[in-house]
């Protein structure tokens, strides 16, 4: 039977987040669950920061009560290393932390890592993505087009590519709160036809299996059905 799936508009291994990673923890039924964390969105930003993403989710975790371990995977080479596949596939909790969503596509489709991730999440583990984190594990995600000139991205019109696919016809939208809701429903509205859009808030997380989904944390979660808004807060439940 196929693990849920958790997706975090922001705040990984915060306080914040804390009582909600317990939840993670206990729904895997194990007294002290396997933990594998995997920063490689953030291996772009630095050895510092990938580290540093690597550390929390350990330091965090840890005293929750977990096993944990770090995967340092930061590109697709890495993606191959036998050691950190086994890591996957024996874990009872693997967390993508945020960073470039591109990034994490790149490394899924030129490694076995994707791969493993989604094995895992067949045989029953918890999948759980935070922001770039939560749009690569999902149905579908956004590619912005480059300027190459001014090396910034065009926001429209946005091209929509294959995830990884835990969460069919699914594409997020993270720290949804953060930015001017009309920027982000003109994104959502170019969404393939079909799908759902769910804009995240940050410190908020909904954690889904077979199309059923429930909304944690402090903010709200926003679905977007082509033209059809709906919004659902702590404890509410909605079909995607």
């Amino acid at each position: 039977m196929h693990g849920p799936v958790a997706l975090v508009g922001a705040g990984e291994f915060l306080e914040t987040m804390a009582e909600f990673d317990r939840g993670l923890l206990a729904a895997t039924g194990r007294p002290r669950p396997r933990v594998v964390i995997l920063p490689t969105a953030s291996a772009n930003d630095g050895e510092a920061v990938f580290q540093g993403w690597a550390e929390r989710g350990v330091v965090h975790f840890s005293e929750l009560g977990a096993e944990v371990e770090p995967v340092l995977v930061r590109n697709a080479e890495e993606g191959h290393d036998p050691a950190a596949l086994q890591a996957v596939g024996e874990a009872d909790l693997v967390y993508l932390s945020g960073g470039d969503p591109r990034l994490l596509l790149k490394v899924f489709q030129n490694s076995p890592l994707g791969y493993a991730i989604a094995e895992a999440n067949a045989r029953g583990a918890l999948v759980a993505g935070c922001s770039a984190g939560a749009m690569a594990i999902v149905g579908r995600t956004m590619d912005f087009r480059a300027i190459p000139k001014l090396r910034m991205p065009l926001p429209f019109p946005i091209r929509w590519r294959q995830a990884l696919g835990l969460a069919d016809g699914i594409a997020v939208l993270p720290h949804y709160d953060a930015f001017p809701e009309p920027i982000s429903a003109c994104i959502a509205l170019q969404a393939p036809r079909g799908g759902v859009v769910l804009g995240i808030d940050e410190h908020t997380a909904v954690v889904g299996r077979d199309g059923a989904w429930q909304v944690h944390g402090a903010g709200r979660v926003t679905v977007w059905r082509g033209r059809r808004r709906e919004r659902f807060r702590r404890g509410e439940a909605f079909r995607a």
